[in-house]
């Protein structure tokens, strides 16, 4: 739903974001000089003009339109053309320029959902040279384990790491920074909205704004209506994301005296109750390790983007680390 990056700059973390999403207008002199005056981020090709990024979801408002995602399940859609010179947009304008050549990027990339036949490496790949052309030196990192490095550092990077995107669920445990397990699921936010919109009848784009604007899983809101069956679904998601972890865990064989936090994050894990929500139904569920914590992240659209910068930073720190090395050698 939106793609973000994080940026050192001295002692603060700059975040830079963009919804990701476009909306399809028709072309005049006069709208395209409207728009680049007004600074929204929009290409013109042939007789139409997309308005891309946060501005797209207020256009498709106004002009009663269905705004299109260069992004579907979590990954590069391959039912939209535009898909790639949109996402390639969108992507300039959040990460903007490398500082040097071959600056360091880690970009956060999918595990191929477990309940699904997509794959998530054409997207990978494609992500990746974007990014290699631009100047940068980029890496993938698998995005449940990015929130771990976001958000466990002072549990020496080990726990139970859960991003709710709007595409897919992404799920790592990682022992010692050491991936145990990793998988997605190809539900999310989406999955949420679409099934709300169904029930109802109300336009996607309309639930999604619901959603967003204050939306809390307090469950005292009529049934009949959107927030209800907004949290109706949102139930059934967290069920669905439990069964399927207690489901790898058993695969995986993990060992059952681990004892660890669990932390949820992402775009989806926003609205207030989320975190108490997805407590008691985990307290439910037969996962055989013990849990010591269910915390949930303080930025969670931030998390994903955090550690990845804590990951890029940590590779050239390694990096330097080397170089000096080598220069001691050789000096001696």
């Amino acid at each position: 739903m939106n793609i973000l990056s994080a940026q050192q700059d001295g002692n603060d973390t700059v975040f830079v974001q963009q919804r990701n999403s476009f909306v399809e207008i028709e072309y005049s002199d006069m709208a395209e000089q409207m728009l680049s005056r007004s600074e929204v981020l929009h290409i013109r090709k042939d007789d139409k003009v997309y308005v891309v990024g946060d501005d797209a979801l207020n256009f498709a408002n106004i002009f009663n339109k269905e705004t299109r995602r260069p992004m579907k399940h979590g990954i590069l859609s391959n039912d939209e053309q535009s898909a790639i010179p949109m996402m390639k947009l969108i992507i300039e304008q959040v990460v903007g320029e490398p500082a040097y050549p071959d600056e360091k990027l880690y970009f956060s990339s999918p595990a191929d959902p477990i309940d699904s036949d997509l794959s998530t490496l054409y997207h990978q790949k494609t992500i990746e040279s974007f990014l290699d052309d631009m100047g940068y030196d980029s890496e993938p990192i698998n995005e449940g384990m990015s929130v771990i490095y976001s958000e466990l550092a002072d549990n020496n990077f080990t726990g139970l790491g859960i991003s709710f995107g709007a595409g897919m669920t992404n799920v790592c445990l990682s022992y010692y920074a050491v991936p145990v397990m990793k998988f997605s699921v190809a539900r999310g936010g989406d999955w949420v909205d679409e099934q709300a919109a169904r029930a109802t009848g109300t336009p996607v784009d309309k639930v999604t704004s619901i959603k967003e604007d204050d939306f809390e899983l307090d469950f005292t809101t009529d049934v009949g209506g959107v927030e209800g069956a907004l949290s109706i679904y949102y139930e059934n998601l967290l069920d669905y994301v439990i069964d399927n972890i207690v489901s790898e865990v058993d695969e995986e064989d993990v060992e059952e005296g681990l004892d660890v936090p669990v932390v949820v994050t992402g775009g989806t894990s926003s609205p207030s109750g989320f975190e108490a929500l997805f407590r008691d139904h985990l307290e439910d569920a037969s996962i055989p390790f013990s849990i010591s914590d269910v915390t949930h992240a303080n930025e969670p659209l931030y998390s994903v983007a955090r550690g990845g910068l804590v990951a890029a930073r940590s590779d050239e720190d390694i990096d330097h680390d080397d170089d000096e090395a080598e220069a001691a050698a050789a000096s001696e």
